[in-house]
C-alpha cells in the first residue's frame, strides 16, 4: 500500500506527497538487494532514523561505517548524493555534501519487485548481474589503476 498525502495548493491544485514508510523501505531493500526481511528491516530502520521526516541529510552527521552503508544503497539506486555551494558573507565558499532518498525509485522497487535489469539499474545491459562474475566485467585499465593506487598508499 502506497501512502499519499493530498493537500490543497495554490489555485486549488491538489498536491500529492509520497511517504516512505518502514515497510516500504524494507520491501524496496529486500527486492532490490535480495537480502532477508529481518536484515532489510534493520537497514530500513537505520536509514529512516537518519532521515527522519526529511528527504535529505547532511553528510557531516555520518560516521564512516554509516556512510559505507549509504554508498551501497546509492549503488543500488535507492539514494543519491549531491552538494551545494554557498557564498559566505566574507566571500568564502562553503561546500555542503548531502544524501537524498530517491522516493520514486524506492516506491518502484517496493511495489514492482526487484528486477535488477530495469531502467533504474546502474549496470549496463552488457554486464552480467551475477555476483560471481562481478570482477570479470572490470577492464584491465581499472585493475591497473587499483594497483597504482595501492602502491601509492604504501
Amino acid at each position: 500500500m502506497m501512502l499519499k498525502i493530498k493537500m490543497r495548493g495554490r489555485g486549488n491544485k491538489e498536491l500529492f506527497f509520497d511517504i516512505i514508510t518502514l515497510d516500504i523501505m524494507s520491501k524496496a531493500i529486500t527486492n532490490r538487494i535480495g537480502i532477508n526481511r529481518d536484515k532489510s528491516r534493520r537497514i530500513a530502520e537505520f536509514i529512516l532514523d537518519l532521515f527522519g521526516y526529511d528527504n535529505r541529510i547532511i553528510d557531516n552527521i555520518l560516521q564512516p561505517e554509516d556512510r559505507q552503508l549509504l554508498y551501497m544503497l546509492e549503488a543500488e539506486g535507492l539514494l543519491s548524493t549531491g552538494r551545494e555551494e554557498v557564498k559566505l558573507y566574507d566571500g568564502r565558499e562553503w561546500l555542503t555534501h548531502y544524501w537524498q532518498l530517491k522516493k520514486k525509485y524506492i516506491l518502484d522497487f517496493a511495489f514492482n519487485g526487484g528486477d535488477k535489469n530495469n531502467i533504474y539499474s546502474n549496470n549496463t545491459k552488457n554486464k552480467s548481474n551475477n555476483k560471481k562474475n562481478i570482477y570479470a566485467n572490470l577492464s584491465d585499465e581499472v585493475w591497473n589503476m587499483r594497483k597504482i593506487l595501492k602502491k601509492s598508499q604504501l
